[in-house]
């Protein structure tokens, strides 16, 4: 898939860029407290979470204002202001009624817009959710965080890396950190943590019509599940889906337990692990990958820099929802003799 760039403006002329990637019914993501539209499609785990929940779908994101490659804004943040650049992303998909996804803070900003917009959410899935930002994390916590990302936005990276993401691996901790800090500056940072924090939905709940989807992992550190039992309570008639997992980031850890019960909710089919599911180059690369070829012999057989073997490796991986190279081997191989005429 290739994501398509565009710019919409919101009633006060602050742009706002966006990405639309896939064909299909509208599905609109409301994502988490930083983002960055170029770098995230960079990223292989984000990429590959993007790319399986667009599967299907016409899946459109955007970067809120001071964040990413929108331009940035000199309102203060605010649900209000959030609203606003919601709908100048909304008007994109049409008249129809579309889906919404929210994660994180994303997830109260959405519950907010459905809220106040119900005949525009076909359904609404909220992942990583909590209802009162003071219930997150004690006061001392947010104290210390909040002066760590305005007095050095590096170390402040790396603690919330340790917060959002416990179970990525040592590169993909050091990749994070450096996509928070390109993804804006301390003082926008700051300021979107701290209104994070300072957001309450908890009278708008009873105010959502659409069909809802709850979706938690049980030992989120970011957000306790007890928050995601409270979005689920207060929602009428909304399911709760609580999976193992202690990463905030939905694509750290299992991402494919988290997309089955989004994919299946929305009406989408299940992505299963076929051999079309792979690039010509992907599966030139997981042939290898069964041959017991190194990343520097991919590298070499195919003519490519080191790197990039790596980079399809781990695209291989995340695409199919494994964990190691071995499955990727086993996989292939078991494609190959299934598909092998019999005698």
């Amino acid at each position: 898939m290739q994501q398509r760039i565009g710019r919409v403006s919101t009633a006060d002329g602050t742009e706002v860029s966006y990405a639309s990637v896939g064909e299909g019914r509208p599905l609109v993501y409301v994502g988490g407290w930083l983002s960055h539209l170029q770098l995230s499609w960079e990223m292989p785990e984000e990429r590959a979470y993007y790319e399986s929940l667009a599967e299907g779908c016409r899946l459109v994101r955007y970067d809120r204002a001071g964040c990413g490659l929108s331009a940035p804004s000199g309102r203060a943040p605010s649900l209000e202001y959030e609203l606003e650049q919601l709908a100048a992303v909304a008007e994109l998909v049409g008249p129809e009624p579309f889906d919404v996804v929210g994660t994180s803070m994303g997830a109260l900003v959405a519950v907010a817009w459905a809220a106040a917009h119900p005949e525009t959410v076909r359904r609404l899935v909220l992942y990583g959710g909590w209802v009162s930002g003071a219930n997150i994390s004690p006061p001392d916590v947010r104290d210390h965080v909040l002066g760590l990302v305005e007095s050095h936005w590096g170390l402040g990276a790396d603690v919330l890396t340790d917060i959002f993401a416990p179970d990525a691996t040592s590169a993909m901790r050091k990749g994070f950190g450096r996509y928070q800090r390109a993804s804006s500056s301390a003082e926008t940072a700051r300021s979107l943590l701290a209104l994070s924090y300072d957001l309450d939905i908890g009278d708008l709940l009873a105010q959502v019509r659409a069909p809802t989807l709850v979706v938690h992992r049980a030992e989120d550190r970011a957000a306790p599940v007890a928050e995601a039992a409270a979005l689920a309570d207060g929602i009428p008639d909304a399911t709760l889906v609580v999976l193992p997992g202690r990463s905030h980031l939905p694509y750290i850890g299992d991402a494919h337990a988290i997309m089955a019960p989004i994919r299946r909710f929305l009406g989408l089919r299940g992505l299963r692990r076929s051999p079309r599911d792979l690039t010509p180059r992907q599966a030139q690369v997981a042939a290898l990958v069964s041959e017991g070829r190194t990343n520097r012999e991919i590298a070499q057989t195919l003519g490519i820099d080191e790197r990039s073997a790596e980079g399809h490796v781990e695209r291989i991986r995340l695409r199919l929802g494994f964990t190691s190279r071995a499955q990727i081997a086993a996989w292939f191989v078991s494609q190959r003799e299934g598909s092998a005429p019999s005698n």
